[in-house]
């Protein structure tokens, strides 16, 4: 039965104003109003959306789902007194999904008119017809219960609205303050900011608002000395947070601190090869789960879709994996959800409709899930006794076709409250080391290599000096079943990544990952330097 436009403008109220309502962890967001952050309305959302829906069941869609999305970029970034860049940009239109004889197709227009969004829903039902021969199986979606309601990550202040005066001011004094240290030559600072307004409905009867904001500054400083140079760059984590995350992290009253660590760089002594107990804050050690856990766990990867770009995955094919994986050691627990209050990858509902989820993917060690969508999770619920999206969907534009993207894939604490100082002192001879350095891994996520920005090392459960020139290699189930020792509830840290690439066209996600400080015994270390003494 076709959905009628009454059906949708029952709820046009939702459309007229994104309010801040903050989800409980494992609860589905309510739809009760917070204090008003952005008042918004498109007055013909409601109806575009019923035109574009009743174009694709008339051509005969058995499943519509309808994307408005306004997105609103700003980046600003500065050197020494210079401001380098400022890109202020936005963009809305429309996006239709429709299966038509089990098969997906997609179309998308910013042309905002009844005639253009009905053009576009017809488009996407033909390319579903093309789609068909194609076909490797008939889609097959999980249930989820129809949804209504708004959401918005919930902030003090938008950071779209700062004046942009006020962002300069801020970078430019960063900037001075760095360069107080003796030594900097030279510092950088920068922001990356976008407000995402996202509207969604299906066929099966969902209708959401949401909002999400989202923040990334960003500091590098170079320093020269008698023998070369030397850069560090603070891991200042992005966060879905507002103004006052930015303003919380006391940028200029902690760039002379931060400058310091690049001219200390300058007198560190060069890393001597071979294997250390590898004890790595999570700083560093976020970037390592994002590329040795979140992506290889991608289900879409290890059934071979993400081949022809991003790679394979070695926990392949799910019936060898599932429950028989030793990922790690049994201290190992990885949590993926989109509930974690603060994260980049937190949302109301993703872009299928399903609200957030917080599952572990490696249970004590043990490979037990992957990341999966509602056509996903048909394709391994014989393996899983999960009949249920784990909510994973998402298009980073209107024009974008939603597909399986990563949550918010975290290390969990251990028992005990280790903290970084506790795991050194137990540490006779290793190497500490902080901050997102160069990285490579290969296409199945197996065999990797990953740097830092500061390096310490270790004797005798003390730290002893600066390092430099150190990488660590090893393969992914080497590496994470040597794991012996992991912080605890108060050691525990949320990285992640601003802007992390997947699909082909590429599409772009946020995602956070907490985790904490934790030891991998007898890690190969290389040196890779550039050849100083």
């Amino acid at each position: 039965m076709g959905t009628k436009r009454r059906d949708f403008l029952k709820t046009s109220a939702a459309a007229a104003a994104v309010t801040l309502v903050g989800a409980r962890v494992g609860a589905q967001p309510s739809p009760t109003p917070g204090r008003i952050i952005r008042s918004w309305a498109e007055p013909m959302a409601d109806d575009l959306a019923a035109d574009a829906m009743e174009a694709a069941k008339g051509a005969g869609a058995s499943y519509v789902d309808v994307r408005i999305g306004r997105y609103r970029r700003q980046s600003v970034n500065a050197r020494e007194r210079q401001i380098t860049g400022v890109s202020d940009n936005e963009s809305y239109g429309i996006g239709v999904r429709t299966i038509v004889n089990g098969s997906w197709g997609f179309a998308a227009t910013s042309v905002m008119t009844r005639e253009g969004v009905a053009k576009a829903a017809r488009e996407a039902v033909r390319i579903a017809r093309a789609a068909r021969s194609s076909q490797r199986r008939p889609i097959e979606l999980a249930p989820v219960a129809a949804v209504k309601g708004t959401w918005a990550t919930p902030v003090k202040r938008d950071p779209i609205d700062v004046p942009l005066e006020d962002k300069v001011a801020l970078l430019i004094a960063t900037n001075e303050a760095a360069m107080k240290a003796k030594g900097t030559r030279f510092a950088n600072s920068g922001l990356s900011l976008l407000r995402e307004i996202k509207q969604y409905w299906n066929s099966e009867g969902s209708q959401t608002t949401q909002t999400f904001i989202r923040v990334g500054p960003t500091f590098t400083s170079t320093a020269i000395g008698p023998n070369g140079f030397e850069s560090y760059n603070e891991e200042l984590a992005p966060r879905g947070q507002g103004w006052e995350y930015v303003e919380s992290l006391d940028m200029p009253g902690n760039a002379e601190r931060w400058a310091g660590y690049a001219v200390e760089k300058l007198g560190a002594k060069t890393v001597e090869p071979g294997r250390y107990d590898l004890i790595l804050d999570p700083t560093n050690l976020w970037l390592t789960i994002h590329e040795s856990i979140g992506h290889p766990t991608e289900l879409d990867r290890a059934m071979g879709y993400e081949a022809n770009y991003a790679g394979t995955s070695f926990v392949a094919p799910p019936d060898k994996m599932i429950g028989k994986l030793k990922y790690g050691t049994d201290i190992m627990n990885i949590q993926g959800d989109r509930t974690q209050e603060g994260s980049l990858a937190r949302v109301g509902w993703d872009d299928e409709g399903v609200p957030p989820d917080n599952w572990l993917i490696i249970e004590k060690g043990m490979f037990k899930d992957y990341q999966t969508t509602r056509e996903q999770s048909a394709w391994i619920a014989g393996m899983t006794g999960v009949k249920k999206s784990h909510g994973c969907s998402f298009a980073d534009s209107w024009d974008s076709v939603q597909f399986q993207r990563m949550p918010n894939i975290s290390l969990l604490p251990g028992e005990k409250d280790y903290v970084l100082s506790d795991i050194v002192a137990a540490t006779d001879r290793g190497i500490v080391v902080k901050n997102r350095g160069s990285w490579s891994i290969d296409h199945q996520r197996y065999n990797f290599q990953f740097s830092g920005q500061v390096f310490y090392e270790v004797k005798g459960g003390k730290i002893t000096g600066m390092l430099k020139d150190v990488a660590y290699q090893s393969n992914t189930p080497v590496f994470w079943n040597s794991m012996d020792m992991i912080g605890g509830k108060r050691s525990a840290w949320m990285g992640g990544s601003f802007s992390d690439g997947k699909g082909e066209p590429s599409q772009s996600n946020s995602v956070s990952h907490t985790c904490v400080p934790a030891r991998f015994r007898n890690v190969n270390i290389v040196n890779v330097g550039r050849g100083e003494a």
